[in-house]
């Protein structure tokens, strides 16, 4: 059991409560005047808001580092504030199922933007897999770390959001362009920095970050689907990352601090013991961040630094 789903429940009561108060259909979505959006976690969410600043209005589902939306299960105020949207905005690739759940007849007329079809991944592996959790393995669906991509959905959110709102269409097209200029200067930044590097990493959620890095990602896919799948980590695998990390045979440790087991426990503790650099990343944005290009910045100094220690 991972710390994020004993959390779960706590959180998807708290953030039902939330959606009855401002999601529900017999308050307007937007009687302020803005456009309603609704994403499926903060990090798509925070992207629109960048673009769309004052003239938009967006609700995340899942807006905890404890929710996982694996696992999450939709609910009818989920539903309601669906409907009421104008643009929903999710990832898709089998990491936010619950959200292709709520689109159906009720929201043909509501803009849509699913990033990872955006993304191109999809064709990257000729013959996926299904994983037991009933989402695909042989590609890595976390495309928010992947920076072409984010920039793709910029772009989309500003041209979907200048098509509801065509006398904004010139601030939308600015915002989008300051936003994916300063993910440019992120991208260039961490760039090549752990070329010819070893890295380990709990859980391949900052895959694309890694590669745009230009480490070398020798986790055993064992273990890595271990954790993923919430099932025991084979005593083979951990026994390698034990191996690896004592004898200091990588870089790098990169923990996914949203997942947490007793193996992976294990590993960044004999990281710390070792001396082997520890980086944290997230799935979702953490409490005390300003947005994604916020959260994002800290995620590439903590990397590069840890990469140059």
């Amino acid at each position: 059991m991972t710390v994020r789903n004993v959390l779960l429940g706590a959180v998807a009561a708290a953030t039902a409560v939330v959606l009855t108060a401002c999601g529900a259909r017999d308050t307007p979505a937007a009687d302020d005047g803005r456009i309603a959006v609704v994403a499926s976690t903060n990090v798509w969410g925070s992207v629109v808001q960048a673009v769309g600043g004052d003239a938009v209005r967006v609700q995340a589902l899942i807006d905890d580092p404890a929710g996982d939306p694996h696992s999450y299960e939709s609910k009818p105020s989920d539903l309601a504030a669906v409907r009421d949207a104008r643009l929903v905005v999710f990832n898709g690739g089998g990491y936010d199922d619950f959200f292709a759940t709520l689109l159906g007849p009720e929201t043909e007329g509501v803009r849509k933007i699913e990033a990872f079809p955006l993304s191109g991944k999809a064709g990257d592996h000729e013959e996926p897999e299904a994983g037991a959790d009933g989402h695909d393995h042989a590609v890595n669906e976390h495309v928010w770390y992947d920076f072409e991509t984010v920039r793709e959905v910029a772009d989309q959110a500003a041209a979907d959001l200048a098509a509801i709102a065509p006398d904004k269409k010139s601030a939308f097209e600015a915002n989008a362009k300051g936003f994916t200029d300063r993910l440019t200067g992120l991208e260039q930044r961490v760039s090549g920095t752990g070329a010819g590097k070893k890295v380990l990493a709990t859980e391949p959620v900052a895959h694309y970050l890694l590669d745009t890095a230009g480490v070398e990602d020798v986790t055993p896919e064992s273990f890595s689907d271990a954790v993923e799948q919430e099932t025991d980590i084979p005593a083979a695998a951990l026994a390698e990352v034990t191996r690896l990390v004592e004898q200091k045979q990588v870089s790098l440790l990169v923990a996914n601090a949203q997942t947490e087991n007793a193996g992976t426990r294990q590993v960044v503790d004999g990281a710390k013991a070792a001396g082997v650099p520890v980086t944290e990343v997230t799935e979702t944005l953490p409490e005390g961040v300003t947005g994604y290009l916020d959260w994002m910045t800290k995620q590439v100094d903590s990397l590069v630094g840890a990469l140059a220690a």
